[in-house]
């Protein structure tokens, strides 16, 4: 049964770094970062296609989150640089087997596989 191992997060003040890897137990083709916060609906933060290497990322967070894998393609990290308030959510690992199109667009609509999700608080 496919697992998602979450690690990472905690609390920092605006402006400083975090680090959240996630692996993976089994095969998959996408991974990627969602976030939630209470009331709002969870969106994706960055998704990644782990076979072409293509990644996206929300608006909100280009230049500062950078997503990574590792060599073996079943974990990937999220550096977060420049933390703000804002980025203050629950952040979900996702994945897919799906990836058939070979973008991070399609992957992003195609995780199947949900970690139980970190929480990152980040104070003014």
């Amino acid at each position: 049964q496919m697992q998602l191992l979450e690690s990472g997060g905690g609390s920092v003040q605006a402006g400083g770094s975090l680090r959240l890897s996630c692996t993976a137990t089994g095969y998959v083709d996408c991974m990627g970062w969602f976030r939630q916060v209470p009331g709002k609906e969870r969106e994706a933060v960055t998704v990644l296609h782990s076979k072409t290497g293509d990644s996206l990322y929300a608006d909100s967070v280009k230049g500062r989150f950078t997503i990574s894998q590792d060599n073996s393609k079943s974990t990937v990290s999220l550096q977060m640089d420049s933390l703000k308030p804002e980025d203050t959510a629950t952040y979900y690992c996702a994945a897919g087997r799906r990836g058939y199109c070979g973008n991070a667009r399609c992957c992003r609509e195609a995780m199947d596989f949900w970690g139980k999700g970190t929480l990152v608080s980040i104070s003014s």
